[in-house]
């Protein structure tokens, strides 16, 4: 669409799942891209990363990223091989984390590639990466990061700001003003009571809003994690065997390591060796003393939180330290436990009735992460099953995303009444319970998008 005064919005991600946020925003003849992140979980939404985008990737003039996670930039390399030459717009933490990740996640595929070309466990012959190392060394030279709460003109009549969001370092939902009209994606909203980062911001008004849903349908319980932690740890003391974490490494890594400082601290536990086997997780954790204007916690906490916790970087480190039986906390990506040094912890681990894996947040639908959550008796890794003997504990209040009365809050400053609310990045039931809540709080017109639907909104 490319009439004067005319819009239209295309849900190509995030669309009836969580994973994969991209949507396209024509607004005046110039098409604008909303954060680009890749599928994860279910084997058919994975398969959609392989193939190309249902719009030309040249013809989109920029891109807006929201925050960092794979899941909103994870796809960026894709559209440049696809013929994207555009800006890349973003804050200044998430250039620095988009350029950490993009890294990280194309030497994990080069790897996984590399394995099951060797161990011959892939259907194709043979397995190739994503993208390469050298895919995201030509994507990076397009970031352009701006500053928060600063309008940035992306033409006579089109121009966008951020406003901090919480969820992770650098991560803001997007004001875009167009005609008169204003256009709010929320990006993924983070909790007002985060331990380390400052609460989010709230809109005033919007007239097309674009609001996740990943916990839309519940509220985050309310007990003390560090209290649920404590008694996880003690647990496993107790069987004298490893604690492992599989977590994100932005965010999610430093609330652990914070919490098991806090304890060590407070004398409530004894000082047990704390791990982070991630070179991501370290290079991210620096970023919270080089940004210290995103958080309340102050630096030299974080400096004695980072002290406390031993950094492992090799992965023959990886794998002597995988072979220990003894008590010790590691944390390790990847969160939901599909790629990443974790899987290297749950070979040795899974089998032994000592040992615990914590289950820390949100598990996509298809991932080793959800099936662990929901019980199964065996896991699939590197082509071979393994038995689950461990203990799986759940800690279900260090969420980074706000829960539904939270996302009932952070709407609740909107003076105007939005002419139309599009619900994403959720599943089905948490979308649509998200939408009775909504229309019986406020009395808005929403609606749930499908994958790839386009709809004219003047």
């Amino acid at each position: 669409m490319s009439a004067t005064n005319s819009f239209s919005i295309r849900f190509l991600g995030a669309a009836e799942t969580v994973t994969g946020s991209k949507y396209l925003l024509t607004a005046n003849g110039l098409n604008i891209m909303v954060d680009c992140g890749l599928f994860q979980g279910l084997k058919q939404l994975r398969e959609l990363n392989w193939k190309e985008l249902p719009v030309d990737a040249s013809s989109i003039d920029l891109i807006i990223l929201t925050h960092g996670h794979l899941d909103h930039i994870g796809y960026l390399p894709r559209m440049v091989n696809q013929g994207f030459k555009g800006k890349i717009y973003c804050t200044e933490p998430t250039e620095d984390l988009v350029q950490i990740i993009l890294k990280d996640s194309a030497k994990i595929q080069e790897e996984d590639a590399e394995q099951a070309n060797y161990h011959g466990y892939s259907k194709h012959s043979p397995a190739l990466p994503l993208y390469t190392l050298k895919d995201v060394e030509i994507t990076l030279p397009l970031l352009n990061p701006v500053q928060p709460n600063q309008f940035v003109e992306l033409s006579d009549d089109i121009r966008f700001r951020y406003r901090r969001d919480a969820h992770i370092p650098g991560a803001a939902f997007i004001e875009m003003d167009a005609n008169g009209k204003r256009f709010v994606f929320s990006g993924d909203i983070g909790r007002p009571h985060d331990a380390m980062l400052k609460p989010p911001e709230k809109p005033e008004k919007a007239d097309y809003l674009i609001v996740e849903s990943t916990y839309g349908d519940r509220l985050h319980p309310k007990e003390s994690t560090k209290d649920t932690l404590l008694a996880i740890i003690q647990k496993c003391i107790s069987k004298h065997g490893p604690l492992l974490v599989p977590s994100f490494t932005v965010d999610r890594a430093q609330d652990f390591m914070y919490l098991i400082w806090q304890l060590k601290q407070e004398g409530r536990m004894p000082d047990i060796p704390v791990y982070l086997d991630s070179p991501m997780g370290f290079d991210v954790s620096k970023l919270f003393l080089k940004y210290p204007e995103w958080q309340i916690l102050e630096p030299d906490v974080f400096k004695e939180v980072f002290h406390n916790t031993r950094m492992v970087s090799s992965v023959e480190e990886t794998r002597r330290l995988a072979r220990k039986t003894l008590p010790m906390i590691v944390i390790a990506g990847s969160g939901m436990m599909n790629g990443g040094r974790i899987l290297q912890y749950l070979k040795e681990h899974i089998e032994d009735p000592r040992a615990t894996i914590i289950i820390p947040g949100y598990q996509a639908a298809g991932t080793r992460g959800r099936k662990l959550s929901e019980g199964e008796a065996e896991i699939k890794m590197h082509g071979k099953y393994f038995k689950v003997k461990a203990e799986v504990a759940q800690i279900h209040t260090m969420s980074s995303h706000a829960d539904q009365g939270e996302i009932i809050q952070w709407m609740s400053k909107i003076k105007n009444k939005p002419e139309k609310v599009f619900i994403v990045h959720g599943e089905p039931h948490a979308s649509d319970a998200l939408r009775l809540k909504i229309k019986d709080t406020y009395g808005w017109n929403c609606y749930l998008p499908r994958l790839f639907e386009e709809l004219e909104l003047i």
